[in-house]
């Protein structure tokens, strides 16, 4: 059976401590009817509803294609967003974090909050850009025909502006602010937070290869995407990226070794998937064939696993690098037997999500939703489908008509059916009939882990007395939408407690993933042929 070399992730997984990113821009986010035929938001001037099942190629596509444009955080306008928030309008929502950076004489005031707490995660951090950058990169048509595609580059600019600071000297790369045991103390509002906010950082003498690698990939991806926008900025993440990927390879050594209370957290199963997937995107960025080299060479050998699918996550990236990778094979007629490898470990990943497929993977519900892990079980079914979407669209750019896995033959659009299902899913075609994307249709949920959505805007709270607001049975009074919770049950139950942290807590690069998907789904794509 493939996929059997699941990361650590499903037992180390720590679920206080998820990052969410709400890529909304509702003006005015209020509470929406539970129950009702229809939702609806204000939205400047217009109010809009949409309908609660997610069809793709019917007449629903275009309102979820409405969605999907408001589901973009755009700069300081989004409700874990840190620091300054520019033309900020959610009413619950106001400056904080302005000092987070201060004791290094750095400003680290940018940035996503983790999850409903307020702890800032580099490595997760990283990966969202990464992931948004990739999405934008392929997208970007889909993105701009809804005027989105400058909200996404600003949602983008929010985190890496925040990298580009924690990152102040060549071999110093500051990965954490704050301290979660001191924050998961409290159930406040970030506005009113007074706890200390410490610096965690990893050093020539403190390595910390994957976190440094994978900041080296958001930083490079990133620099692909502001290529033509803002090159001065583009020029900037790129030498960034240069010096960190460097620093990572050079001082090789993993954080949650080096720095192993980050390991209750996010801990890192190895950092050579990380090396490889900051090498490819540095060799997209640049066409430096020394970092083509990097993949293809003694380390490719080393990291690679060739032959051994795995779940495409924050923690591993092998998946990932191997579609990316495939790129060059589509597209670049490279002739190079190595990236040929790569190709055919994502064609494994291919034929291990499709259901028919004579290797198919069988951890899914019996509805068909890839289910992993019971932390967060709606990661690995996004970035499945995202990848598959992206290895279909690549086949039907190319004309390459089928793949193969084993005896069976499967096309683009199979592909494409396996992302839809996955997708439907999520917004609304389950067993519970409701969607997993607050915001999205009749029936969400209402007990979203976060502290901001569950405590009244002119609640007075301190560190904690705002548990009032986490116990409370009352619905959040302040609607996250847009947040991409964490999903059912393998036995596709759900239960909506803002306790229930298993469930109820979304996550920053679930919603940087379902960005890309939704934006591969709402019509017929195909993919770029370059992204310079």
């Amino acid at each position: 059976m493939f996929f059997d070399a699941l990361n650590a992730t499903s037992t180390t997984f720590f679920p206080d401590l998820l990052i969410f990113l709400a890529l909304s821009r509702f003006p005015n986010a209020r509470r929406w009817r539970f129950g009702s035929k229809k939702t609806a938001v204000d939205v400047g001037r217009e109010r809009v509803g949409w309908s609660s099942r997610f069809w793709l190629g019917r007449p629903a596509t275009a309102q979820v294609f409405f969605f999907l444009g408001k589901i973009y955080l755009r700069g300081g306008d989004c409700f874990v967003a840190a620091g300054r928030l520019v033309d900020n309008k959610i009413s619950w929502r106001g400056d904080s974090a302005l000092t987070d950076g201060s004791e290094a004489k750095l400003d680290l005031s940018k940035g996503m909050y983790d999850a409903g707490d307020h702890v800032k995660f580099g490595f997760p951090m990283a990966f969202t850009a990464t992931v948004l950058s990739w999405a934008i990169l392929e997208y970007r048509d889909q993105m701009e025909a809804v005027n989105q595609l400058e909200p996404a580059q600003q949602s983008l600019k929010w985190i890496t502006d925040f990298l580009l600071n924690a990152h102040p000297s060549p071999n110093v790369l500051y990965i954490q602010v704050g301290d979660p045991v001191t924050d998961h103390k409290c159930w406040d509002r970030p506005e009113d937070m007074t706890e200390e906010r410490p610096l965690t950082q990893v050093n020539a003498s403190v390595p910390g290869t994957e976190i440094a690698a994978e900041t080296a990939a958001a930083m490079a991806s990133a620099s692909l995407v502001f290529k033509t926008a803002d090159s001065t900025y583009s020029s900037t993440l790129l030498t960034h990226a240069k010096q960190l990927f460097t620093f990572a390879d050079n001082n090789r050594g993993s954080y949650s070794e080096k720095i192993p209370e980050v390991a209750t957290y996010y801990n890192s199963t190895g950092y050579g998937d990380e090396l490889l997937w900051a090498a490819s995107w540095l060799y997209h960025a640049t066409a430096d064939q020394s970092y083509l080299e990097y993949v293809t060479g003694e380390n490719g050998k080393e990291f690679a696993q060739w032959g051994s699918p795995t779940w495409f996550s924050w923690d591993n990236k092998l998946a990932g690098a191997q579609v990316l990778l495939s790129r060059l094979s589509f597209f670049g007629a490279s002739g190079n037997s190595v990236i040929e490898n790569y190709r055919k470990s994502a064609e494994d990943v291919m034929c291990g999500l499709l259901p028919q497929s004579p290797t198919a993977t069988s951890s899914r519900t019996e509805s068909g939703l890839i289910w992993v892990s019971e932390w967060n079980s709606l990661q690995h079914p996004v970035a499945s489908a995202f990848l598959a979407a992206l290895y279909g669209d690549y086949m039907l750019t190319t004309q390459t008509a089928k793949l193969t896995c084993g005896d069976h033959s499967f096309e683009p659009s199979d592909l494409r059916k396996f992302a839809k299902l996955q997708a439907d899913y999520v917004l609304g075609s389950n067993p519970l009939k409701m969607s997993f994307l607050v915001g999205y249709g009749d029936k969400y949920p209402q007990y979203v882990h976060h502290r901001g959505a569950s405590i009244p805007v002119n609640a007075t709270t301190g560190c904690t007395d705002g548990f009032q607001w986490l116990n409370s049975t009352k619905p959040n009074p302040n609607v996250a939408v847009g947040a991409l919770v964490g999903g059912p049950f393998l036995n596709e139950t759900f239960v909506d407690s803002r306790n229930n942290t298993m469930q109820t807590e979304p996550t920053t690069y679930n919603s940087a993933v379902i960005v890309g998907l939704l934006s591969s789904l709402v019509t017929t794509s195909a993919a770029v042929k370059s992204f310079g």
